[in-house]
């Protein structure tokens, strides 16, 4: 069950269920789409795996799996981001 995380991790961005601005790596690793695009270039600054769209849960499964309330903030550090997008920024992230 995915844990539906808040925030963005990078820049504390609300991120609710019903939000179309949520990206999720394969861990889950949370992120809104203008830090996905603008800051991350689609490489995950934890696992330096790729983003895809969060989908929403639907109203009826919120009451019996609502969405975490943990916020996980952990701003990008641009050097040791940089290190990640040069190595893996031109890999498909399937194969990285």
């Amino acid at each position: 069950m995915l844990e539906l995380r808040p925030t963005c991790e990078h820049c504390g961005k609300s991120l609710p269920n019903d939000s179309d601005e949520a990206m999720i790596c394969t861990y889950e690793c949370t992120f809104c789409r203008s830090c996905v695009e603008q800051v991350l270039f689609n490489v995950c600054p934890n696992c330096g795996g790729g983003f895809e769209r969060r989908p929403t849960r639907p109203e009826s499964g919120l009451r019996r799996n609502p969405p975490s309330v943990t916020i996980v903030h952990k701003p990008v550090v641009p050097e040791d981001h940089q290190r990640l997008l040069d190595r893996f920024q031109t890999v498909d992230p399937r194969k990285r």
